[in-house]
């Protein structure tokens, strides 16, 4: 149970989070949408702090706000994407989209539900949360982490990085008349064609 103080900063940052996650979605200005973007984790880094999660938290600021979202936000100031012309077409994954809210949306009843008709059901769980007394969240996390879900951990980290090259390729512009390193052309020369050897007559230059 929360006393007093922790329940005022609790809901203090989540009226915030929340607010700012709509602003993220209804801003106008793609700019404003990554600063809003960047108050959620602020004040979901202070709910995390609240329930003794300290590394979590900090992570959540030093990776996604002090890399994810400010290389995010300095993406689209340099792209100067038309975000107009994007969204010109979005009506027609509207179904899509409300398919997709629709299971969200079950999903989360389903959580909510289940924490009201079973809420023991938190005890049963296969990995017990750790005594922060005797041992660390940082120390527990990193040995589930790293045994129990190595291979996931993998798995994730070989998604990021295919939507790394992604990203890299689909803003890639090759500008005409500027001289590039060609890998497959350095390796295919010849003698033939790597030197031209040239007759110079006998007092005169080439």
């Amino acid at each position: 149970m929360l006393n007093g103080l922790e329940a005022v900063f609790f809901y203090l940052f989540a009226f915030i989070a929340v607010a700012s996650a709509f602003m993220v979605i209804s801003a106008r200005n793609p700019v404003h949408s990554v600063l809003y973007l960047i108050l959620t984790f602020f004040n979901a880094a202070g709910l995390f702090l609240l329930t003794g999660a300290e590394f979590v938290a900090l992570i959540l600021l030093v990776v996604y706000v002090g890399a994810v979202a400010v290389l995010f936000l300095f993406v689209v100031m340099m792209l100067d994407v038309d975000f107009a012309e994007l969204k010109s077409g979005a009506l027609q994954y509207a179904p899509i989209g409300a398919l997709v809210g629709i299971i969200l949306a079950a999903e989360l009843i389903v959580v909510a539900g289940g924490f009201a008709f079973a809420p023991d059901l938190a005890s049963t769980i296969s990995q017990p949360t750790p005594d922060i007394a005797t041992r660390t969240n940082t120390a527990a996390l990193g040995d589930i982490l790293y045994t129990d879900y190595a291979h996931f951990f993998q798995i994730a980290g070989l998604v990021l990085l295919v939507a790394m090259i992604g990203a890299i390729v689909l803003t890639l512009r090759h500008k005409p008349g500027v001289k590039r390193q060609n890998i497959a052309t350095q390796v295919g020369r010849t003698p033939e064609t790597a030197i031209e050897v040239k007759k110079v007559e006998t007092g005169k230059g080439i």
